[in-house]
């Protein structure tokens, strides 16, 4: 079997055991500004908003 094809079956069974796909839905306006602030900090949107989480949460958190 060739390694891409090993390391396919690993992500895979990784994703299943590890990871949680968390569907957003936004106006395409809002999208894109996203995208934008993001990329203007050389950060993908997944990488932005996974931060913009964990700042809130410790701000919140902060506050308790």
């Amino acid at each position: 079997m060739a390694a891409s094809v090993k390391k396919k079956q690993y992500d895979i069974a990784y994703a299943k055991t590890h990871l949680k796909r968390v569907p957003l839905d936004l106006r395409l306006d809002k999208y894109n500004e996203i995208k934008e602030h993001a990329e203007s900090h050389d950060e993908s949107i997944n990488g932005f908003i996974k931060r913009a989480i964990d700042e809130a949460m410790e701000r919140d958190n902060s506050n308790v």
